[in-house]
């Protein structure tokens, strides 16, 4: 191997992979060279190559402990400290901090311990000696700390520590959440959600009714899009899956109405009883599709009156008192929050140009430097109010999911965790070593993207993770699993490898992760956070991926259009494995009537997304060979309708066969089966149409009734019907 192939080898750039037709494509040198580089090693010269070779290289034995372990329950700690040849006299002192527990430690003659390994380095000789026997057999599950450092003959020898992560086998099932060990739930964009009170986008006042409704209805669950934070700056960027931030909330659904110093803001309540404002809040809330920047024209100001009536509380109220408390538990990753939001929007709006932080003046590009400090302190006031605007969002969360139990869902919200954050935003400032720049994640080509995938967003850095003892990922975890019964991990098969595509035009390539830790410590949270997962494994699935998954108990999401047997059919329920999620469709595809009625070929073809005419034809042509296997499934398991007399896949839709249609999926073993809200109220339209930015109204459609008319709407309750009864089966 070069040294170009071996560190990239060492840094996880795998050397090919074979595409959806099964063609072996190799991972070109100039492609290495790009990813490496992205991950902060120079690549430029076949010298700098060499050079960064050596560091990584050396990285493994120039400190006496990695970063992180990470193991399972009961497994033992299998460790070795790297030193210096000839310590053999020298004294190792060892001390670890059990979570939550005294420390303990010793010493020990470094000639008593085993050597495993040995290397030279630049003209050094290296030992890795055998921890494993000083430590105890094993730890409880959590987070560890082990410290050692060297005393020599001649004065204070290496010394360095890491974190053990011991994690549980599996995460918590659904079993374990349920007596029945099976439930059903709806999904919904909760922006889509409309009330007779809403700012125009439904909020999380609008999502309490809504989790309430669910509840009444039978449902345990309420599944959500992506919450996660975007840019208040800039209200026109609206993708729920290229956020600022995974760890945080997007403010704008706070709901203004539900802010508790409201309730004494008289002047205020006036201001917004006034017929000027009253008219503004009618048209956005009349409105057909969502109109971001009229919402935020709305709500921000009005939530930048109610932050300065919450800084004129007394200290010793309760909700200072719970602001301080949420402060520090969200710790400095909050505070570097509210700093990125404040920061954007002074640089945007003095100039639009400067909306990606990497066009600020270099200073403002480090998180750590004087003149970010010197911003910090003349801004105090705009800084907490985002910090504030966290606060209120998440307990607000917290309200719509404690009403939901209350209203009886027997599990609660299930969150969205989407693959990535938007390399311009504030998880990419904060912490720069951490998200890759200079390379987008991606997919490669398929049969529904010929050319690939740029999703633009920014890959997490398996360095970084490794280097920061995956404290990322967990802290990402934890934030996604509040308020939450379920986490669905968009694309899963990052925690395996994700398709990297360089900024300088090279083709892309998968880079590694490291798969078995990250799933430990998906378990892990699970069980901390009692939070069934959920992997959306669509796509290109590697080898082993889905046992590996299953192992683990998190579960796989099945979707009906896609889940065929060999010769093009439905699957029979039976079919469909019990670990796993099933739905109808996804806020990526039709909903079932636009399914049934072609209404996103239409789409298609009047966006001008065909190639060529035949391939319009063709995908026509399949969609009605479609219809007639489903209608054939159907009749396999005795349900179809009996306004369907034939299988004839040309029939016109109707209410009873979307309710046929899910009464089929809850004929599953799958432990959860979700209808989205678009299939409950049989709309046609999609939330999100892939492929297109401005030409399709994505993450912007309503939903066509409103929150105070589902519970008497009598379509909804015959497509919901066949769900009801699902925890008895």
């Amino acid at each position: 191997m070069s040294d170009l192939d071996r560190l990239a080898d060492l840094l996880g750039v795998e050397p090919l992979y074979h595409d959806i037709w099964g063609n072996r494509r190799e991972t070109s040198a100039a492609t290495k060279r790009a990813l490496v580089a992205a991950m902060g090693l120079p690549t430029a010269t076949d010298e700098e190559v060499a050079a960064s070779l050596r560091t990584v290289e050396r990285r493994s034995w120039s400190r006496p402990l990695p970063p992180v372990l990470v193991t399972g329950e009961g497994q033992g700690i299998g460790l070795g400290v790297a030193l210096p040849a000839g310590l053999d006299d020298a004294t190792l002192v060892w001390e670890l901090t059990p979570e939550g527990a005294s420390a303990q430690g010793g010493r020990v003659t470094v000639r008593d311990l085993p050597v495993e390994q040995r290397a030279m380095l630049d003209g050094t000789a290296y030992e890795r000696r055998a921890l494993g026997g000083l430590l105890p057999v094993s730890l409880p599950i959590g987070y560890h700390r082990l410290a050692v450092h060297v005393e020599a003959p001649g004065g204070a020898g290496p010394s360095g520590a890491t974190t053990l992560i011991v994690a549980p086998d599996r995460c918590v099932t659904v079993e374990e959440m349920v007596p029945a060990g099976r439930c059903w739930g709806i999904g919904l964009q909760v922006y889509s959600l409309r009330s007779d009170r809403d700012w125009g986008m439904g909020d999380f006042g609008d999502l309490s009714g809504f989790a309430e409704v669910a509840g009444r209805l039978g449902a345990g669950l309420v599944g959500l899009n992506p919450l996660h934070a975007l840019f208040p700056a800039d209200p026109n960027h609206i993708g729920p899956y290229s956020p600022s931030s995974r760890q945080f909330l997007n403010i704008l659904y706070i709901d203004p109405s539900s802010v508790p110093e409201l309730a004494d803001a008289d002047d205020l309540r006036a201001r917004i009883a006034d017929p000027a404002f009253q008219s503004a809040l009618a048209a956005a809330r009349q409105a057909e599709l969502v109109d971001y920047p009229a919402v935020a024209a709305l709500k921000l100001p009005v939530l930048e009156e109610l932050h300065a009536r919450f800084r004129n509380l007394p200290d010793d109220h309760p909700r200072k008192a719970a602001y301080a408390r949420f402060r520090q538990k969200m710790g400095v990753a909050l505070d570097r929050h509210a700093l990125f939001d404040a920061l954007h929007e002074h640089f945007f709006r003095k100039d639009p140009s400067l909306w990606m932080w990497r066009s600020w003046p270099a200073a403002f590009q480090d998180p750590g430097s004087a003149e970010v400090a010197a911003f910090a302190a003349d801004h105090a006031d705009r800084v907490d109010f985002f910090t504030w605007a966290q606060f209120e969002a998440d307990r607000q969360l917290g309200e719509a999911a404690a009403r939901g139990t209350s209203a009886g869902l027997a599990m609660g919200f299930y969150r969205d965790l989407a693959v990535a954050a938007h390399p311009g935003g504030g998880s990419a400032w904060a912490d720069p070593s951490m998200l890759v720049q200079g390379a987008n994640v991606g997919a490669p080509p398929d049969q529904f993207n010929l050319k690939g995938q740029n999703w633009g967003l920014a890959p997490l850095s398996p360095l970084g993770l490794r280097e920061a003892a995956y404290r990322p990922f967990v802290e990402l975890l934890r934030a996604n699993m509040r308020h939450a019964a379920a986490l669905r991990i968009d694309h899963v098969m990052a925690l395996q490898h994700l398709f990297w595509i360089p900024e300088d035009g090279s083709d892309g390539a998968y880079v590694a992760y490291p798969f078995h830790d990250l799933l430990r410590i998906v378990a892990l949270e699970s069980r901390r956070n009692r939070c069934v997962v959920i992997g959306e494994d669509l796509g290109t699935v590697p080898e082993g991926f889905r046992p590996a998954l299953e192992q683990a108990g998190i579960l796989s999401y099945r979707v009906l259009y896609f889940e065929r047997t060999a010769d093009g059919g439905f699957k029979p329920p039976g079919d469909y494995p019990a670990g796993s999620m099933a739905t109808v469709s996804t806020h990526d595809l039709a909903p079932f009537k636009g399914f049934w009625t072609g209404r996103d070929l239409d789409w298609r073809q009047r966006l001008s997304l065909y190639p060529d005419d035949a391939s319009r034809d063709k995908d026509r042509w399949d969609r009605g060979v479609d219809r007639w296997r489903l209608l054939q499934a159907l009749s396999r398991e005795g349900l179809r309708p009996d306004s369907y007399p034939t299988e004839d896949g040309d029939q016109p839709f109707r209410i009873e066969l979307s309710a046929a249609v899910h009464a089929y999926l809850a004929r599953t073993p799958s432990r959860i089966v979700m209808v989205q809200i678009e299939d409950a109220l049989a709309d046609d339209e999609q939330p999100n149409l892939p492929g297109t930015v401005d030409q399709h109204p994505n993450w912007r459609r309503r939903l066509p009734c409103k929150l105070e008319e589902l519970e008497a709407d009598d379509d909804l309750r015959r497509i919901l019907a066949p769900m009801t009864n699902i925890a008895l089966r």
